[in-house]
């Protein structure tokens, strides 16, 4: 027994010890396995850090040259066009040159943005390239003549055709072909508006309203940002120059009240402005089958409007009267004549965007309802602005970075509160058919329906 006792006193600190010390061996063989997985991991990433920066930089560059040569070259139509305002009676001739470009490069049924979304969002990984040119040329025509819209249309187009093609020529995967293409969005946007941390996110967020391709942020952010330093370098007429709001009133208390109601307005014209867009789209295609006569009934209808108002106020873009929202009040149907000669324009077959028009409305609309809700000029025309460009694209992250890079920090509560009640009022209207709905705006719920067309 005494030696049992012994030889138990003697090994039982021995097997102790051993099965410290191979528990010890044993969590050390599964911190080497930790660390050896973080390692992997962390080259992975950094591999993947490495290849968007190189290829940022070239569809940032690449694009950005291509986006300020348009841009200067719309800023030299419009100049040109109103010191000869005769060219505006050649607008639906210029609309039957639109029409034929479309026709003999095979693109008559080409769906603008909405394939863009489609191309994205979709298995369908290829845009063909010659839309990058086609929708310049178209843009550029339109401009030069008179018509009603924007340039953003040709900018998310030739940007995502010219990412995609890029994608394909370097034999990239699928997944990395569609964030070429936001890349390539990103850094247009940026180069003709001049807002680069809006540009990196509008791309990424008005695929799908509710969800974010954020494998698509490094590329989209770094091309934004190069595409932007181009343009400043190439000496871009950014239409969205910063308008500083200088004077902000007391956000809380009864100026808050009338904040909502301004978000209430913003909700119903952006609404409305969709809603008239597919209406005339509809009803334009109904009536004119032939494309032709169609563009050509549309570009005479502009030029009778246009005569009929005295005024080429809503002809183009329309960059003189948003700045002049900001230092004066406008006219109440100084929007809704907006409205009607985009409708027209961009329906009947003609080529722009629908963005600028839309911080037209909301800046011309905004600053009409400053003298009756009793604020500033400047307050309530930035509202509008993105007020209505939430509305109408389902953006609100990205209007909030608009609203930032445009106006400044000073207004945010009131640009928070208009955005934010906007985006809920506006329902599931939209600028894009294709623009796909993923999660209620009213309940934590899943739907992916499209959104009202």
């Amino acid at each position: 027994m005494q030696f049992r006792f012994a030889y138990s006193q003697v090994m039982n600190p021995c097997i102790y010890n051993f099965n410290r010390n191979r528990g010890s061996e044993m969590e050390m063989e599964k911190v080497k396995k930790e660390l050896m997985h973080m390692f992997h991991a962390w080259r992975i990433l950094f591999g993947s850090l490495v290849k968007w920066i190189i290829l940022s930089i070239v569809i940032g560059g690449v694009i950005g040259v291509i986006a300020s040569v348009f841009a200067n070259l719309i800023a030299w139509a419009t100049d040109f066009r109103m010191g000869h305002m005769w060219m505006v009676y050649l607008l639906p001739f210029a609309g039957l040159m639109i029409v034929f470009l479309y026709h003999v490069t095979g693109q008559a049924k080409n769906a603008g943005t909405d394939m863009v979304l489609m191309v994205v969002r979709s298995d369908q990984n290829t845009m063909p390239g010659r839309v990058a040119p086609l929708i310049l040329i178209a843009t550029a025509l339109t401009h030069l003549f008179g018509g009603s819209a924007g340039r953003e249309r040709a900018a998310l187009q030739f940007g995502a055709s010219l990412g995609n093609w890029l994608g394909r020529k370097i034999h990239l995967n699928e997944s990395d072909k569609r964030i070429m293409t936001l890349a390539g969005m990103s850094a247009a946007f940026a180069a003709l508006f001049g807002t680069p941390m809006a540009a990196a996110l509008f791309p990424m967020e008005v695929i799908s309203v509710g969800i974010m391709y954020y494998a698509a942020l490094v590329p989209c952010m770094f091309s934004a940002f190069i595409g932007e330093r181009i343009s400043i370098f190439m000496g871009v007429r950014t239409l969205t120059a910063p308008y500083p709001v200088e004077e902000v009133p007391d956000f809380y208390g009864i100026a808050w009240g009338k904040a909502i109601l301004l978000a209430i307005c913003f909700a119903f014209v952006g609404a409305l402005f969709c809603v008239m867009l597919h209406i005339f789209e509809k009803q334009l295609k109904k009536w004119f089958q032939n494309p032709y006569l169609r563009v050509f009934i549309g570009g005479v209808t502009v030029v009778l409007l246009w005569k009929i108002t005295g005024t080429d106020t809503y002809l183009g873009l329309g960059g003189g009267t948003i700045a002049q929202s900001f230092e004066e009040p406008q006219k109440l149907w100084v929007f809704l004549l907006k409205i009607l000669f985009t409708c027209i324009t961009l329906c009947s077959g003609f080529k722009g965007g629908e963005i600028v028009p839309s911080l037209f409305i909301g800046a011309t609309f905004g600053s009409a309802l400053a003298p009756i809700f009793g604020l500033p000029v400047d307050i309530c025309a930035a509202c509008g602005m993105v007020g209505v460009f939430c509305a109408v694209t389902n953006s609100p992250i990205s209007s909030l970075l608009i609203a930032f890079e445009l106006f400044g920090f000073a207004g945010m509560p009131y640009f928070c509160t208009v955005i934010a009640v906007s985006y809920l009022l506006s329902g599931y209207q939209s600028l894009y058919k294709a623009q796909k709905i993923v999660y209620s705006k009213t309940e934590n719920k899943y739907i992916d329906r499209n959104t009202t067309s």
